[in-house]
């Protein structure tokens, strides 16, 4: 079983290593140098099953995941108290390709939607999925003050922002309870600003810790959790072996950094 570490002030405690739930359910307009098979039914849910089973308490995802919200829904309902569940508003993916929306009527339908697919009352995360334009989003948008409002009805636990920019990360520190960054050792771009959101009691996930897969997991993990400012590390893929080899990884780098 991994140990946990706290998602900022949040209440909630999460893994040193998440899954991202992105390959169960989508295949289509990806950013991997080589494409897949999507699993079917069946596969999804033995995967996601195994993910826990592997000691993984946290599980991302998000409506422009294609299936992944109601892969996850179907198979980890009767598990649900058993992890840490994020998803997000903003983007849906739909015909092949993304649109985006941050209107309160859309980011309202958004949640809700993904409360039934998900088949939860309660989403734990729900972060901002910019469109990379970080700063228009939050200063232009409704997208906060209904996140917030959400937060405050009870179907939301925690409020985040997903974004491209150290702008756009540091503008969220001041109403988010968690940001999630790309973070690795070909891109620290983002590295003070995860330290600020640490001291500001904010949890940092981060995203394409693996830089897309192009480097190598064991040096890159190793990296990653050494930053003691970091809650969590999401890695994806439909390769148990894999997911377990990073389990443990993940043991022998938190050890290492004790030692």
């Amino acid at each position: 079983m991994l140990e946990t570490r706290p998602l900022g002030k949040t209440g909630l405690a999460v893994t040193p290593l998440g899954y991202g739930a992105f390959k169960i359910g989508r295949n289509q307009q990806i950013k991997y140098a080589a494409g897949y098979e999507l699993p079917d039914e069946r596969e999804a849910g033995r995967l996601l099953n195994a993910v826990l089973d592997l000691g993984i308490r946290y599980i991302d995802t998000a409506p422009a995941y294609g299936l992944s919200e109601e892969r996850i829904g179907r198979a980890l309902a009767s598990r649900r108290g058993e992890f840490v569940l994020s998803t997000k508003v903003g983007e849906t993916f739909e015909n092949g390709r993304s649109t985006y929306d941050f209107s309160s009527t859309a980011v309202r339908a958004s949640v809700e939607r993904s409360l039934a697919r998900l088949r939860t009352d309660v989403l734990d995360v729900v972060f901002v999925h910019s469109d990379g334009n970080d700063l228009d989003v939050l200063q232009q948008t409704d997208v906060v003050a209904i996140l917030l409002a959400l937060k405050q009805a009870g179907l939301v636990r925690a409020v985040g922002f997903s974004g491209k920019t150290v702008a756009g990360s540091r503008a969220a520190l001041t109403w988010a309870d968690a940001i999630m960054v790309e973070y690795h050792l070909e891109d620290r771009t983002h590295e003070a600003v995860i330290a600020e959101a640490a001291a500001a009691g904010i949890g940092v996930v981060v995203k394409k810790g693996l830089a897309s897969g192009r480097l190598p997991p064991d040096e890159a993990i190793h990296f990653i959790l050494s930053n003691g400012a970091v809650s969590s590390l999401i890695v994806g893929g439909l390769n148990l072996e894999h997911l377990r080899t990073n389990v443990a990884t993940v043991q022998t780098s938190l050890f290492d950094v004790v030692s």
